[in-house]
Protein backbone atom coordinates (compact mmCIF):
# COMPACT_ATOMS: atom_id res chain seq x y z
CA UNK A 1 0.00 0.00 0.00
CA UNK A 2 2.61 2.42 0.85
CA UNK A 3 4.53 1.86 -2.40
CA UNK A 4 1.43 3.32 -4.12
CA UNK A 5 1.44 6.95 -2.09
CA UNK A 6 4.99 6.53 -3.25
CA UNK A 7 4.20 6.43 -6.92
CA UNK A 8 2.06 9.37 -7.19
CA UNK A 9 5.78 11.48 -6.52
CA UNK A 10 7.27 11.27 -10.06
CA UNK A 11 5.55 11.56 -13.55
CA UNK A 12 7.06 8.78 -15.91
CA UNK A 13 7.31 7.81 -19.41
CA UNK A 14 4.21 9.35 -21.10
CA UNK A 15 3.24 11.52 -18.11
CA UNK A 16 6.15 13.74 -18.03
CA UNK A 17 4.72 16.74 -20.27
CA UNK A 18 7.88 19.13 -20.81
CA UNK A 19 9.06 18.85 -24.55
CA UNK A 20 13.02 18.40 -23.52
CA UNK A 21 14.38 17.18 -20.55
CA UNK A 22 17.87 16.83 -18.69
CA UNK A 23 18.60 13.16 -18.44
CA UNK A 24 21.26 12.55 -15.78
CA UNK A 25 22.47 8.62 -14.86
CA UNK A 26 25.78 6.61 -15.11
CA UNK A 27 24.69 4.79 -18.49
CA UNK A 28 23.75 8.16 -20.80
CA UNK A 29 25.61 11.45 -21.35
CA UNK A 30 24.26 14.03 -19.09
CA UNK A 31 22.79 16.06 -21.19
CA UNK A 32 19.26 18.34 -22.32
CA UNK A 33 16.78 15.48 -24.74
CA UNK A 34 13.64 15.89 -26.75
CA UNK A 35 11.45 13.89 -24.90
CA UNK A 36 10.65 11.64 -27.94
CA UNK A 37 14.09 10.77 -28.06
CA UNK A 38 14.33 10.15 -24.22
CA UNK A 39 11.62 8.10 -23.86
CA UNK A 40 12.72 6.25 -27.12
CA UNK A 41 16.29 5.34 -24.85
CA UNK A 42 14.31 4.69 -21.58
CA UNK A 43 12.43 2.22 -23.82
CA UNK A 44 15.84 0.64 -25.94
CA UNK A 45 17.12 0.32 -22.48
CA UNK A 46 14.10 -1.58 -20.85
CA UNK A 47 13.62 1.05 -18.56
CA UNK A 48 11.43 4.35 -17.61
CA UNK A 49 12.09 7.30 -17.94
CA UNK A 50 11.91 9.05 -14.35
CA UNK A 51 11.15 12.95 -13.45
CA UNK A 52 13.29 13.40 -10.24
CA UNK A 53 13.28 16.90 -10.23
CA UNK A 54 10.37 18.68 -12.33
CA UNK A 55 11.11 22.41 -11.05
CA UNK A 56 14.54 22.50 -12.94
CA UNK A 57 14.72 24.11 -16.01
CA UNK A 58 14.30 21.66 -17.88
CA UNK A 59 12.84 18.95 -15.71
CA UNK A 60 15.56 16.68 -14.44
CA UNK A 61 15.16 12.78 -15.52
CA UNK A 62 16.62 9.70 -14.54
CA UNK A 63 16.53 6.49 -16.71
CA UNK A 64 15.93 3.73 -14.14
CA UNK A 65 13.45 0.69 -13.60
CA UNK A 66 10.63 2.55 -11.56
CA UNK A 67 9.47 -0.31 -9.54
CA UNK A 68 13.06 -0.95 -8.62
CA UNK A 69 13.61 3.06 -7.98
CA UNK A 70 10.44 3.00 -5.72
CA UNK A 71 11.68 -0.21 -3.52
CA UNK A 72 15.13 1.37 -3.20
CA UNK A 73 13.16 4.64 -1.82
CA UNK A 74 10.99 2.18 0.46
CA UNK A 75 14.38 0.99 1.89
CA UNK A 76 15.73 4.18 2.57
CA UNK A 77 12.73 5.81 4.20
CA UNK A 78 12.20 2.38 6.09
CA UNK A 79 15.90 2.74 7.55
CA UNK A 80 15.70 6.50 8.64
CA UNK A 81 12.50 5.98 10.39
CA UNK A 82 14.15 2.92 12.04
CA UNK A 83 17.37 5.61 13.00
CA UNK A 84 14.65 7.85 14.60
CA UNK A 85 13.87 5.64 17.54
CA UNK A 86 10.96 6.82 19.53
CA UNK A 87 12.43 8.00 22.76
CA UNK A 88 10.07 7.83 25.88
CA UNK A 89 11.02 10.76 28.81
CA UNK A 90 9.54 9.12 32.08
CA UNK A 91 8.79 11.22 35.35
CA UNK A 92 9.74 10.61 38.37
CA UNK A 93 8.28 12.88 41.30
CA UNK A 94 9.61 13.48 44.77
CA UNK A 95 8.94 15.60 47.68
CA UNK A 96 11.66 18.28 48.92
CA UNK A 97 11.28 15.77 52.06
CA UNK A 98 11.42 12.01 50.58
CA UNK A 99 12.29 9.39 52.77
CA UNK A 100 14.91 6.55 52.01
CA UNK A 101 12.33 3.90 51.45
CA UNK A 102 10.51 6.02 48.98
CA UNK A 103 14.10 6.95 47.12
CA UNK A 104 15.63 3.63 46.95
CA UNK A 105 12.04 2.29 45.69
CA UNK A 106 11.73 5.02 42.83
CA UNK A 107 15.83 4.71 42.07
CA UNK A 108 14.80 1.27 41.21
CA UNK A 109 12.00 2.25 38.46
CA UNK A 110 14.61 4.64 37.15
CA UNK A 111 16.71 1.72 36.56
CA UNK A 112 14.46 0.07 35.10
CA UNK A 113 13.06 3.18 32.91
CA UNK A 114 16.90 3.94 31.62
CA UNK A 115 17.47 -0.35 30.77
CA UNK A 116 14.61 0.11 28.66
CA UNK A 117 16.14 3.24 27.03
CA UNK A 118 14.10 5.58 27.92
CA UNK A 119 15.14 9.16 29.14
CA UNK A 120 14.10 10.12 32.70
CA UNK A 121 13.39 13.49 34.32
CA UNK A 122 13.37 13.76 37.72
CA UNK A 123 11.50 16.38 39.18
CA UNK A 124 11.38 18.18 42.94
CA UNK A 125 7.80 19.55 43.39
CA UNK A 126 7.73 22.08 46.08
CA UNK A 127 4.05 22.90 47.41
CA UNK A 128 3.42 26.31 49.59
CA UNK A 129 6.27 26.87 51.98
CA UNK A 130 8.57 24.32 51.07
CA UNK A 131 10.55 26.31 48.64
CA UNK A 132 12.75 27.36 51.34
CA UNK A 133 14.35 23.41 50.97
CA UNK A 134 15.15 24.34 47.42
CA UNK A 135 18.72 23.57 48.55
CA UNK A 136 17.78 19.77 49.62
CA UNK A 137 16.00 19.56 46.49
CA UNK A 138 18.69 19.95 44.56
CA UNK A 139 20.73 17.88 46.52
CA UNK A 140 18.13 14.83 46.07
CA UNK A 141 18.48 15.36 42.63
CA UNK A 142 22.16 15.10 42.34
CA UNK A 143 22.35 12.10 44.41
CA UNK A 144 19.71 10.61 42.19
CA UNK A 145 22.05 11.09 39.48
CA UNK A 146 25.07 10.12 40.72
CA UNK A 147 23.32 7.04 41.79
CA UNK A 148 22.28 6.34 38.38
CA UNK A 149 25.80 7.12 36.87
CA UNK A 150 26.27 3.86 35.63
CA UNK A 151 23.18 3.76 33.93
CA UNK A 152 22.61 7.85 32.86
CA UNK A 153 24.28 10.07 31.60
CA UNK A 154 23.02 13.93 32.82
CA UNK A 155 21.63 15.94 29.74
CA UNK A 156 20.45 18.68 31.84
CA UNK A 157 21.68 19.86 35.96
CA UNK A 158 19.01 20.64 38.19
CA UNK A 159 16.76 24.07 37.12
CA UNK A 160 14.67 25.95 39.37
CA UNK A 161 10.99 26.10 36.62
CA UNK A 162 8.32 27.47 39.15
CA UNK A 163 7.71 25.16 41.72
CA UNK A 164 10.06 22.60 40.23
CA UNK A 165 13.45 21.92 40.41
CA UNK A 166 14.31 19.27 37.50
CA UNK A 167 16.81 17.21 36.19
CA UNK A 168 17.15 15.05 32.81
CA UNK A 169 19.27 11.88 32.33
CA UNK A 170 19.71 9.97 29.54
CA UNK A 171 20.26 5.72 29.29
CA UNK A 172 23.96 5.48 28.41
CA UNK A 173 24.90 3.57 25.70
CA UNK A 174 25.98 -0.20 26.08
CA UNK A 175 26.15 0.30 29.73
CA UNK A 176 24.71 -1.63 32.25
CA UNK A 177 22.77 -5.00 31.39
CA UNK A 178 19.31 -5.21 29.92
CA UNK A 179 17.68 -7.34 32.88
CA UNK A 180 19.87 -8.63 35.96
CA UNK A 181 20.62 -12.16 36.24
CA UNK A 182 19.02 -12.62 39.35
CA UNK A 183 16.63 -9.31 40.82
CA UNK A 184 18.12 -8.05 43.67
CA UNK A 185 15.16 -7.10 46.17
CA UNK A 186 16.61 -3.52 47.46
CA UNK A 187 19.75 -2.25 46.68
CA UNK A 188 20.57 0.07 49.39
CA UNK A 189 18.88 -0.45 53.18
CA UNK A 190 18.42 2.66 55.07
CA UNK A 191 22.28 3.32 55.66
CA UNK A 192 25.27 4.48 53.97
CA UNK A 193 24.45 4.82 50.42
CA UNK A 194 27.82 3.46 49.18
CA UNK A 195 30.03 1.90 51.47
CA UNK A 196 27.70 -0.84 53.38
CA UNK A 197 28.97 -3.97 51.39
CA UNK A 198 32.27 -3.92 53.47
CA UNK A 199 30.21 -5.61 56.62
CA UNK A 200 31.63 -8.55 57.64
Amino acid sequence: MKNDSLKGQHRINEQIRAKEVRIVGDEVEPKVYPIAQALKMAEEMEADLVEISPNAQPPVCRIIDYSKFLYQLKKRQKEQKAKQVKVNVKEIRFGPQTDDHDYNFKLKHAKGFLEDGDKVKAYVFFKGRSILFKEQGEVLLLRFANDLEDYAKVDQMPVLEGKRMTIQLSPKKGAAPKKPAAPKPAEAPKAAPAEDKSED
